[in-house]
């Protein structure tokens, strides 16, 4: 019986581990391919993050290359103008990979 317990909690343990992983990309990935970006953000910063007429800045410019790291979370988290806040829509781990992201491709 103790055996049986121990194989489910491992078992148990791997599908959470799993399941951690497929939540949220690695942030090495490219933006454009993360789906809480395609979900979240493409509608308003366009499916590449070059912006959009009457919609949101585009992702790769000047100024969001000077944006330091926690300018550029709080803007995700609590939203800045028309942009609505994630706090509650995202996990902390996908607003930092998104930041991780859009940090990368400005750096290209």
């Amino acid at each position: 019986m103790k055996t049986f317990r121990f194989a489910i909690a491992v078992y148990s343990l791997f599908f959470a581990v799993v399941a951690v992983y497929a939540q949220s990309p690695p942030p090495d990935t490219g933006l454009t391919a993360n789906p809480v970006f395609e979900k979240n953000c493409a509608k308003c910063h366009g499916k590449t993050g070059e912006g959009r007429h009457f919609g949101g800045p585009p992702l790769v410019s000047e100024k969001t290359a000077a944006a330091s790291t926690d300018d550029l979370r709080n803007i995700i988290t609590n939203g800045k103008g028309r942009m609505p806040k994630y706090a509650s829509k995202l996990t902390s781990e996908e607003i930092d990979t998104l930041v991780q992201q859009i940090n990368a491709l400005n750096k290209k």
